[in-house]
């Protein structure tokens, strides 16, 4: 059965799986949602035996109508194959009394490979069904791990550009070179003078200006998002929690149909929403349990039915999750709104010119599978020093947020369901912040020294990612002001 898209802001128009993925943002700025959530159409017990490759085909094809078997089946074999260091593409660690889903063992060492890995061949494949001419410009806004993800999955795909936008100062050591030394001809990465909203904002900005489309159409371009806001990038992320569900029943850690709560690092809300999803496909799952840093504006959110970004922007040692506008939490918006785009582009335009908007009594009513939690920055790095200590596993500063979150919900409620962390980035990205969580002594080490110093505690192989830029050659050193992204995309659009 035909699924279709439209956007969370207007009726009027239905687009194909393709059609959604090729042009990333809707014409009026809204996000597109499928018209609905398909149910798994094979059991648990089918699930269970599956590699990942064979549970992304099953659920994606839910998704993805218009695709052929073949045309999903070659991308996906693209995309799970040797660039991920462990053949389960997705393994589970127990840690302690809870399990941990690592969504890092990808090319760049970060959960965004999980579905960044993927979407080139979407798109790719979008194009080509669609008889696009024009070279696709991926535009992206990072806060420190979809950059890296989306060069290395777009860098030199033929028919394609990518230029990637991030905040000086405003991530990891590891994260920024990754990305500054990325190879391929076709790539372009620049530091922006701002926070990541305000380079978020300026590619939303740069996608919904019609005279500049239709510029660089005339010049042969057109754009196109590796962001979350795609739904090509949001699909492949909700395979995971199927895939995890499955595991945990084959591995005999829950029984048939025995609800799970699971808990997820969250700035942007896409990877939360995707679990969201696969519970709406029929994945067992209670409580959706969303951890935020100090850049607390969704657990606010969750509290009490207002979003409200006027606040002090916090630095903190989990970057990737310093946001303070969640584009992804506009879907759940619509949805919990009833389909009722106009509602929610009035709460979306709110957003915009006064940076808060409110939802009714009866749409917080349709939250009650969310939880809300945070931690600190002390709290952070104790979680990682505890969980050392006791187990001897090493997490990264984001897992650690969303650890201490489902830990302190557990105690604070009473639920003691099993629980699936989302662990979404390797702590070797974060050498700095882990070791130092570990044991003060390290604050003043080197970030090379740290990164050998946590494979001798830790036992942890140095992932190929973190070999390649020891001596990796700089290539990228364009910066600019948040003010004059537009400008910058021209002037590197058209030499």
């Amino acid at each position: 059965m035909e699924l279709l898209y439209r956007s969370t802001r207007s009726t009027e128009k239905t687009v194909t799986a393709s059609e959604a993925i090729l042009k990333g943002l809707a014409d009026d700025g809204g996000l597109f949602v499928p018209e609905r959530i398909p149910k798994l159409d094979v059991s648990m017990e089918e699930l269970k035996e599956m590699t990942y490759q064979e549970t992304a085909y099953t659920v994606m094809k839910q998704f993805l109508t218009d695709f052929t078997e073949e045309e999903l089946k070659c991308c996906i074999a693209s995309a799970y194959d040797s660039k991920f260091d462990t053949e389960e593409i997705a393994p589970l660690a127990k840690v302690g009394d809870t399990y941990h889903l690592e969504l890092f063992h990808g090319a760049t060492i970060a959960f965004k490979d999980m579905a960044l890995s993927i979407l080139p061949h979407l798109l790719t494949t979008s194009a080509k069904k669609n008889h696009v001419k024009n070279e696709i410009v991926i535009l992206t806004a990072t806060s420190g791990d979809t950059g890296k993800a989306a060069l290395a999955g777009f860098a030199d795909v033929p028919g394609t550009r990518i230029i990637v936008f991030y905040p000086k100062g405003g991530v990891s050591r590891v994260q920024e070179l990754q990305m500054v030394t990325q190879k391929g001809a076709n790539t372009s990465v620049v530091a922006i003078h701002g926070n990541f909203d305000n380079a978020q904002s300026g590619v939303k900005a740069i996608f919904e200006d019609k005279d500049l489309a239709k510029e660089l159409d005339a010049c042969g371009y057109q754009f196109s998002s590796a962001n979350s806001i795609n739904i090509g990038r949001l699909v492949p992320q909700v395979v995971y929690y199927v895939y995890a569900y499955a595991k945990l029943l084959k591995n005999e850690e829950i029984s048939a149909g025995e609800t799970i709560n699971v808990a997820v690092p969250t700035g942007n809300f896409g990877n939360i929403l995707a679990a969201y999803y696969a519970k709406q496909m029929g994945v067992p799952i209670a409580k959706l349990i969303c951890a935020s840093n100090e850049n607390k504006v969704l657990f606010d959110f969750f509290q009490t039915g207002k979003y409200d970004r006027n606040r002090e922007f916090v630095l903190t040692s989990s970057p990737s999750m310093d946001i303070l506008i969640s584009s992804n939490l506009e879907r759940l918006i619509y949805t919990i709104a009833g389909g009722d785009a106009r509602k929610n582009a009035e709460l979306m335009q709110s957003l915009k010119e006064r940076g808060v908007y409110e939802i009714t009594s009866e749409m917080k009513e349709k939250l009650e599978d969310f939880v809300g939690g945070y931690a600190t920055e002390a709290q952070t790095s104790k979680r990682i020093q505890k969980t050392y200590q006791e187990t001897g596993y090493v997490m990264d500063t984001h897992t650690a947020v969303a650890a201490h979150v489902c830990r302190e919900y557990r105690e604070k409620s009473g639920d003691v369901r099993k629980a699936l962390v989302a662990s979404t980035a390797s702590p070797y990205k974060f050498a700095h912040s882990v070791m130092t969580a570990i044991d003060e002594k390290y604050k003043d080490w080197e970030e090379f020294a740290l990164i050998d110093e946590l494979h001798k505690i830790s036992g942890m192989e140095i992932p190929a990612a973190i070999e390649e830029i020891r001596n990796a050659k700089i290539r990228h050193t364009r910066e600019c002001d948040a003010d004059k992204m537009k400008e910058t995309v021209k002037e590197i659009l058209k030499g």
